[in-house]
């Protein structure tokens, strides 16, 4: 059995789970966003977690206590275009509503860049952006002008964007590692939108058997692959030159 089996095995199975907080912060058009906050040490990474629209950050409540026991920080955050996941109500999209602030996807790149602005202002350590489907994209788009951003895990990236912005021409002068996933029937379109980054920085994945899962839902422990998605996902980060 190989080191990252062997540690993915450790980390399905053999938890310290971590607390968190419930923290608030302003983007830059007033919206307030919820998020859960995850601190293990001031000396280790952060990771931003992004979720799938019209859900909510609950859709990582089982997997960001796992995240964090591999030595991250974590913030999952509320985005505002969702709802509801893990009974989980997303409060930024019930502030944004109240404000009659647009919620679209476009505009939730603002979300993104207040969460990148409040790691940045309590740490010094590399930030890394884990989106789930459309949010992927936007974490991409984000980390190709930001350079706070220093890898990215993109679950089920697409072209789920309006004509007006493609993620295929926002992303070609990508430098940041990346770290692609998907089901095995999302893996032709997304090889094909991430085509023209450089492969020295790109890493794509499908599920050796089955279908494997949509989004973050990949890692889990309902889906039958989450193992197979956890191996590749921690086998990244080792390889991580932060």
């Amino acid at each position: 059995m190989n080191k990252y089996l062997t540690f993915g095995f450790a980390l399905l199975f053999g938890l310290n789970l971590k607390a968190q907080q419930t923290v608030r912060f302003t983007a830059a058009d007033g919206v307030e966003i919820t998020a859960d906050h995850y601190v293990i040490s001031t000396q280790k990474p952060y990771l931003i977690l992004l979720h799938q629209e019209g859900l909510s950050r609950g859709e990582y409540r089982e997997i960001a206590p796992k995240l964090a026991n591999l030595g991250f920080n974590c913030l999952s955050i509320d985005l505002r275009m969702g709802d509801e996941s893990n009974f989980v109500q997303n409060q930024t999209f019930i502030d944004a509503q109240s404000k009659a602030i647009p919620v679209s996807m476009v505009d939730v790149q603002k979300d993104i860049q207040a969460a990148i602005d409040f790691v940045a202002a309590r740490s010094q350590q590399p930030i890394i952006l884990i989106g789930s489907s459309y949010s992927a994209s936007l974490a991409l788009i984000e980390a190709t002008k930001n350079f706070k951003v220093k890898a990215v895990v993109a679950f089920s990236p697409k072209e789920f964007l309006n004509e007006n912005l493609s993620v295929k021409d926002s992303i070609n002068n990508i430098y940041v590692p990346i770290l692609a996933l998907s089901t095995r029937l999302e893996y032709s379109e997304m090889s094909e939108l991430l085509r023209d980054v450089r492969k020295k920085h790109l890493t794509l994945f499908k599920p050796s058997q089955g279908e494997g899962a949509h989004g973050v839902q990949a890692l889990w422990a309902s889906n039958p692959n989450s193992k197979e998605y956890w191996m590749v996902l921690t086998q990244f980060f080792s390889q991580l030159k932060l």
